[in-house]
């Protein structure tokens, strides 16, 4: 099973502060344990969403939107993707999962499950993506 813990972006990280030294050590140091346990699948900060777009969809036609994007309890900081054996076992490593926030701050994570291929059945569109090697564990 695999999960993404999600960073929720903060006013200071989506205005390009970047975390100190403590705060990228605790986060060293956690993310070690999980390579370690062999759970690390992959992890990674993002830029702030002034250096991000989206694109809205109404049915074939596309509008492109430019970042910066205001509220930022909708924006994410960064991400980490684990390999666990249950949702427990997800839950017992993202409770000790650093606070990503400055300072100590107030911070939050989210954490989702992601699916797998095996989870849509067998259809040739999911094939494709086998043969891709899009969704594997």
């Amino acid at each position: 099973m695999r999960f993404m813990i999600i960073v929720k972006a903060t006013r200071e990280s989506e205005a390009g502060v970047m975390p100190d030294e403590k705060l990228i050590a605790r986060m060293a140091k956690y993310h070690e344990e999980l390579h370690q346990a062999g759970m690390l699948v992959d992890a990674s900060g993002l830029q702030s969403s002034s250096k991000g777009w989206r694109v809205r969809y109404a049915g074939d036609k596309r509008s492109f939107i430019d970042g910066p994007f205001a509220e930022t309890k909708e924006l994410i900081a960064g991400y980490t993707i684990i390999q666990a054996k249950s949702r427990e076992d997800a839950i017992e490593w993202t409770r000790r999962f650093p606070n990503p926030a400055l300072d100590n701050g107030e911070g939050e994570i989210e954490v989702r499950q992601l699916f797998e291929l095996e989870d849509f059945g067998e259809s040739a569109a999911v094939e494709r993506f086998r043969d891709l090697g899009v969704g594997q564990k």
